[in-house]
């Protein structure tokens, strides 16, 4: 363990002049209530106008009447009073006037103040995200060496290891740590609790279950701080086995629980342990919970236990905040109901920049760019700022409307307006709209006069544009470009090559590219994954599924499907598949493609002229486009499918995205 001497942490401190604490309360604030003394002796603590200050200080004063107090402590000399001292220095972190008590810390009336004070000051720093301060007068706390030394004691180690948690590096932790056992702490429940939420913080999960094993004493927090830990770490199943044992579970730990599924793409546990919640019924759902279920639902589609959820909140009276509304916005949007989003927008009283952004990227991924820019217009005249979300959303708009000049007028401006630095993401969604739009050249430029090195993402936009409109020519000269960069890249951009020469049919110039990619990049590609919600249950297909319950039957249904489709138009296009095939295999390569398996359970189960939702966690693929315009002609059948792009809302043999995608 590396050793770190508290007291030489630097960081912002205050310094304060003497002569600079009677101009502090130069203002006109002084009560005229009370009476001037006529001599400068200090009047004793038992005296009417000290108890009476003591009264109005309990009362916890507003900022104003506070510093009028102050004011008349000064008035009648009773600054040399500790205890008056230190009601005004809990008074003024009452009101956040972090400041006004520090000067009075400085200037203490005792030589040293006592450990209660040092807590009180400790622990307002340790609430700044940002701030050593703490860590600053913890160190000078240890360092007293005049007079009677003051001791942490177990609030001062607990509001500084908090402070720790706040630093980017888990060093002070790790020292102060030590400080705790040194001083016979590490077996105090707060203590213990401070230093467990520490190192989940760091995602230290050997560590916290060191101190959590040691610890005699254990609640809740304790058993929810360590869940945190592994939560965080990605330890699912480890986070499952801990749960299954605590003790006692409260809002907390269940909320830890379901954002952990959530922050790992495990959408459909969310939902189930949201469910057990409610079975068990000893806790009621927080903020936290149902926005993260929220989330849940927005990224499977799960439209109706969406509607259940939003109804849950309507009818027991929770508190819309700006959180659930933006998680209720998003939610809609890309469960395919944009008009339900735009419903709760308009219901917002007051919008910030969260609901904005909420309704611009939902709006974006139905392909409506016009209403997108509109709804930012409307955001810059009610003065409510953008953030880099709101821009990336709103390109990504331009890009799926075609909107040229819409698009580079934002991104060009966006420093000069609103004071947004474009990132690495903005530049990316410049270059997607440039190049779908068919600006090729003008794309490959941006990309070559980027103040960051392009990343795989930028080169897949770029290649991608080029197997949009068939320019294996500058697809080349791209790869080249890559090579030139970056040995990685490199690879990465003959997988893309290779897959841009595979939907144009050079096979010879496949097989050259694929012969010079390692079979580590040749297999990390992403299987086909899609979800479909039917009476509250979320069912999951991949391609060429063969878990199903029902798949035999999906199957023979898939075939009567796509016979049917082949009477609305429906042509099999096996441009898309990379290997090199007969056609009659390629046909039956993309024939099971997870989205086909999904509509053909949802035309098994659901009702007749009801809307099919699906949700893929890919692109949909052109074989896949053109079977359900038909499908949606031939069935008479509303198909809203969301892809890992945009919406596509097929419907009479027409798509939304007016096969612009």
């Amino acid at each position: 363990m590396q050793v770190i001497k508290i007291s030489k942490l630097k960081g912002p401190t205050f310094h304060f002049k003497m002569k600079a604490f009677p101009s502090f309360f130069s203002s006109s604030t002084t009560s005229p209530a009370i009476p001037k003394p006529t001599n400068r002796i200090p009047i004793p603590l038992d005296h009417p106008i000290p108890q009476t200050l003591f009264q109005l200080l309990k009362q916890r004063p507003s900022l104003p009447k506070l510093k009028q107090i102050h004011a008349s402590v000064f008035t009648f000399a009773l600054s040399s009073h500790a205890s008056l001292t230190t009601s005004l220095i809990n008074c003024y972190l009452s009101v956040k006037d972090l400041k006004s008590a520090r000067i009075l810390f400085d200037f203490y009336p005792s030589s040293l103040p006592p450990t209660l004070v040092w807590n009180l000051m400790i622990r307002a720093y340790s609430k700044l995200q940002n701030s050593q301060e703490s860590l600053l007068l913890f160190g000078q706390m240890l360092a007293m060496d005049e007079g009677p030394k003051v001791v942490p004691d177990k609030y001062t180690f607990t509001f500084v290891i908090t402070s720790c948690s706040h630093q980017e590096s888990a060093r002070y932790g790790e020292v102060v740590h030590g400080l705790v056992v040194k001083n016979g702490l590490e077996s105090d429940l707060f203590v213990g609790n401070a230093v467990i939420n520490l190192y989940a913080v760091f995602t230290r999960m050997e560590d916290a279950q060191k101190v959590f094993d040691t610890m005699p004493e254990r609640d809740a927090f304790t058993w929810t701080s360590l869940l945190r830990v592994y939560a965080r770490g990605g330890e699912i199943g480890k986070a499952c086995e801990l749960f299954d044992g605590m003790p006692l579970r409260n809002s907390v730990s269940w909320a830890v629980m379901i954002s952990g599924f959530v922050g790992y793409d495990r959408y459909i546990e969310a939902l189930r342990y949201f469910h057990d919640m409610f079975y068990e019924g000893k806790v009621k759902p927080n903020e936290a919970i149902l926005v993260s279920v929220l989330s849940a639902c927005a990224h499977l589609g799960a439209l109706d236990q969406g509607n259940w959820i939003h109804a849950y909140i309507d009818a027991n009276g929770i508190p819309f905040s700006s959180n659930i509304l933006t998680a209720l916005i998003d939610m809609y949007a890309k469960c395919g109901r944009i008009d339900r989003a735009k419903q709760v927008f308009g219901q917002t009283s007051r919008r910030d920049v969260f609901n904005y952004t909420s309704l611009i990227t939902g709006l974006s991924i139905h392909g409506l760019g016009k209403d997108a820019v509109q709804v930012f217009y409307q955001m810059l005249e009610e003065n409510v700022m953008p953030n880099d979300i709101t821009i990336l959303g709103l390109l990504y708009g331009c890009s799926h409307s075609g909107l040229v000049d819409e698009g580079s007028s934002i991104f060009l401006s966006m420093e000069i307006s609103w004071g947004i630095i474009p990132k690495i993401e903005h530049y990316g969604c410049y270059i997607d709209l440039l190049g779908r739009a068919g600006f090729m050249e003008r794309a490959f430029e941006v990309v070559k006069s980027m103040p960051m090195r392009p990343d795989i993402v930028i080169w897949r936009a770029l290649l991608s544009a080029c197997r949009i409109h068939h320019d294996a020519k500058l697809g080349e000269r791209i790869s080249m470009h890559i090579e030139q960069l970056d040995l990685d890249g490199h690879n990465e951009g003959k997988v893309l090559l290779s897959n841009l020469n595979a939907s144009l049919g050079n096979w010879e110039r496949v097989a050259e590219l694929r012969n010079l990619v390692s079979e580590k990049k040749k297999n990390q590609s992403i299987s086909g994954c899609s979800w479909i919600e039917v009476n509250g249950v979320v069912h999951e297909f991949r391609v060429a599924d063969q878990l199903h319950p029902r798949i035999v039957e999906i199957q023979e249904k898939l075939n009567e499907v796509l016979k049917r489709a082949r009477l609305g138009g429906y042509v099999a296009s096996t441009r898309q598949v990379l290997f090199d095939l007969s056609e009659e295999d390629k046909e039956q390569a993309v024939a099971h493609h997870s989205e086909k398996l999904a509509v053909t359970f949802g035309l098994m189960i659901i009702e007749p002229r009801t809307p099919i939702r699906i949700v893929k966690n890919l692109r949909t693929c052109d074989d896949c486009h053109s079977a359900l315009k038909a499908i949606s002609l031939v069935y008479k059948r509303e198909l809203i499918v969301r892809d890992r792009s945009r919406f596509h809302t097929f419907k009479e043999g027409i798509c939304s995205c007016n096969d612009y995608w």
